[in-house]
């Protein structure tokens, strides 16, 4: 499994899983993964969520922290400093930060260790893995590609029959190369060209055969 870091959304606020690749680039990435599959027994997928986690911990660290500036401001400067006030409106900003905060992804991943948002996107990649089939290919090189983006993370994970084939440092470079295509506009561009890339290494290992079937799906899999 490899990870790397994506970054910020495009224009009109927070990325959406939906959204986040038009209808042409959804056809345009399934044709090529279509194409590679034309030319390996390889089976390859893309899966794009929204979050790998709600980090609950996160909102009411968030909220908390919010509610004690901004009580702590607003006691200082229009309350003299009153205990009796500061109190309640401690508690009552604090529950409106806790919930402005989960509509804030950026709360969440500043509230968020880096190993802990790494470590859900681990594990809701490899749910996903196994959730749309790719570990039960005939020849066990399922390869799936996942995008979480709340935590703007890419993950690539590959069943047992390609970590035989492909290090662990280079699932890494095709994980940074689709983050970095996310920040500089062109994921779809990175991510089909990582496809391609990875299909090469495919063919070359686990070559197409003649009762091969498609196993899975080369649509772009939309998660919540």
């Amino acid at each position: 499994m490899a990870d790397s870091e994506a970054a910020a959304p495009r224009e009109g606020g927070e990325m959406k899983a939906e959204t986040f690749f038009s209808a042409a680039e959804k056809e345009r990435i399934a044709e090529v993964v279509r194409e590679v599959e034309r030319n390996t027994a390889g089976e390859v997928a893309v899966m794009v969520v929204d979050q790998s986690e709600e980090y609950p911990e996160a909102r009411i660290l968030a909220g908390t922290v919010g509610g004690l500036l901004i009580a702590l401001a607003i006691t200082d400067v229009f309350l003299a400093d009153n205990l009796w006030y500061f109190v309640p409106l401690f508690f009552v900003l604090s529950v409106l930060g806790c919930r402005l905060a989960g509509c804030l992804p950026p709360f969440i991943r500043i509230f968020t260790p880096g190993s802990r948002l790494e470590e859900q996107v681990r594990k809701r990649a490899l749910i996903a893995f196994y959730e749309k089939g790719l570990y039960d290919t005939r020849d066990d090189t399922g390869v799936l590609f996942f995008i979480s983006l709340l935590e703007h993370k890419v993950w690539v994970m590959a069943d047992k029959g390609i970590y035989e084939k492909i290090s662990q440092e280079t699932l890494q470079e095709y994980a940074s190369d689709i983050a970095l295509g996310i920040k500089t506009g062109r994921a779809a561009e990175n991510l089909c060209r990582e496809i391609g890339r990875v299909g090469e290494i495919l063919a070359e290992h686990f070559p197409v055969k003649p009762d091969d079937t498609n196993e899975l799906s080369d649509e772009v899999i939309i998660g919540g």
